[in-house]
């Protein structure tokens, strides 16, 4: 089972209410703490990084079983407990995590910036980080073009420079939303797969996908179409179709996918490039300006022109179904709540203090469940 992935959920209307967000803050710091004190810092984030831990997690902490909600929320508890001056037994933890929902989520950077600072980070690791936080939410809003806009991105890091993102898109017309997973040390190329296993329950048609593998040669392509300045020649057209007649290529009966309007914000992204002159696909995707439809109208030149063809293929592999705030399967216990809390505090703190029977025994329940 890979441990990088999307995950589709419905929309839900409602929000959190407090005293069970209070409730999830504190059983999320619980067993964040409990995984880190017996797994380290790596194992947190790469459990984290896997949807379908995430989704448990989110059950666990009992908001909905299946709703879009389940990422923000479950996010936002972290958030907090993870971010709190310090953990159950007055120690700090060597994680921090940045972003949010909506606006919080364009203050990523900034708290990249805050929290690194308070984990010692040096300048050099903390505009890693910002960068990685930057192209993660581009490739999936512009490279993956899946018709699912983000509007939740959740960056979380820690002391060494790993890190995990996960965000999610909304699909405005079915009122659908999509989760993304990134786990740093599962990522080889940003450009290329960086997705090791992707979950949905639907696959969407005509998905351009310029970060898979059979996407390399139209990458390339792209590239040099860039550098060649294909602005120039693009100017007079008002489309695709209208670029490719006056190359006096003969146009057969082509997919709805090959018609791209080409307007001026396009042209002058593309001329933007070319006077950077990029290297490589990364450094044209990282360009300001450089957005879907100037990716898009890159591939199909691509495609069209020079027989390298894109993936129009939806990146899904995997697909799956998992008491929640809104009473399904059942409504939230909260007197079991509060004692799973104090339950886990008085292991973690009995663990500290060189007692680990009761951290053990919860092991071995989790080993027996799992053998069951």
């Amino acid at each position: 089972m890979n441990k990088v992935g999307i995950a589709e959920l419905p929309l839900h209307q409602g929000a959190c209410p407090s005293w069970l967000f209070n409730k999830m803050r504190e059983l999320a710091k619980c067993i964040s703490e409990i995984i880190i004190l017996e797994y380290g810092e790596r194992e947190f984030l790469k459990r984290i990084s896997n949807p379908f831990f995430f989704q448990s997690l989110a059950c666990v902490l009992g908001f909905d079983w299946h709703s879009s909600g389940s990422t923000t929320t479950t996010c936002a508890a972290l958030k907090e407990a993870i971010n709190s001056s310090e953990n159950i037994n007055g120690r700090e933890f060597s994680i921090a995590i940045a972003g949010g929902k909506g606006k919080t989520s364009r203050k990523t950077e900034e708290e990249i910036k805050l929290f690194g600072k308070k984990l010692s980070m040096n300048d050099n690791k903390i505009s890693l980080l910002a960068y990685a936080s930057r192209m993660a939410a581009k490739i999936d809003n512009v490279a993956i073009q899946d018709n699912y806009d983000l509007y939740h991105h959740c960056f979380i890091f820690s002391s060494h420079g790993e890190w995990v993102v996960i965000q999610q898109g909304m699909n405005e017309k079915d009122r659908m939303a999509r989760r993304y997973h990134w786990l740093s040390f599962k990522v080889k190329s940003l450009v290329e797969e960086p997705h090791n296993a992707i979950c949905c329950d639907r696959k969407e048609s005509e998905v351009l996908n310029m970060v898979a593998k059979e996407s390399k040669e139209a990458r390339k392509i792209s590239v040099d179409l860039v550098n060649d300045n294909i602005a120039s020649r693009l100017t007079k057209q008002k489309s695709l179709n209208e670029f490719l007649r006056d190359q006096e290529i003969k146009l057969l009966k082509l997919p709805k996918h090959h018609e791209v309007i080409i307007d001026e914000k396009t042209i002058d992204a593309l001329r933007k490039a070319y006077e950077i002159q990029p290297k490589n696909y990364e450094e044209l995707i990282a360009i300001k300006g450089i957005g879907p439809k100037s990716i898009r109208a890159l591939a199909l030149i691509s495609e069209l022109v020079y027989g390298k063809q894109a993936s129009w293929q939806d990146p899904v592999m995997y697909s799956f179904a998992h008491g929640g705030k809104d009473g399904h399967p059942y409504p939230v216990n909260k007197k079991i709540y509060d004692k799973s809390i104090q339950i886990l505090r008085d292991a973690i703190e009995q663990a500290e203090l060189g007692n680990r029977e009761k951290l053990n025994a919860i092991r071995r329940l989790e080993e027996f469940l799992a053998w069951d």
